[in-house]
């Protein structure tokens, strides 16, 4: 059973960067980045494809976070900069091992394993 370990978040002043990590314990098709923010609902923000590291980003990533992965260590690392207060909620890293996910902004029904999420928090 694949097992994702979130890290990274915590408090930042606007404007200011994180950089989150999901390392995970066994194979993966494909790693989504999605968050929440309080009293809203879950949203998709980027995935990569482990096999040919296309990437997708939703209107509010662009240009501000950027996901990469490191295969050697399983992980994939989300870098958030010029981060808002908007940007607060808790961020989940979640898995797709059977679906072939990754095909537009991820949503949440194509992934089946999910990490503890981390909050984020964006406020001067």
């Amino acid at each position: 059973q694949v097992q994702l370990v979130e890290s990274g978040g915590g408090l930042v002043q606007p404007g200011g960067s994180l950089r989150l990590s999901c390392a995970a314990s066994g194979f993966t098709l494909a790693i989504g980045w999605f968050r929440q923010a309080p009293g809203k609902e879950r949203e998709g923000i980027l995935c990569i494809r482990r096999r040919d590291n296309v990437t997708y980003y939703s209107d509010s990533a662009k240009g501000r976070f950027t996901i990469s992965r490191d295969n050697a260590k399983n992980t994939v690392y989300l870098q958030m900069n010029s981060l808002k207060p908007e940007d607060t909620g808790i961020y989940y890293c979640a898995a797709d091992i059977m679906r072939f996910a990754c095909r537009n902004i991820p949503r949440p029904s194509e992934y089946e394993v999910w990490g503890q999420g981390t909050q984020v928090t964006v406020s001067s």
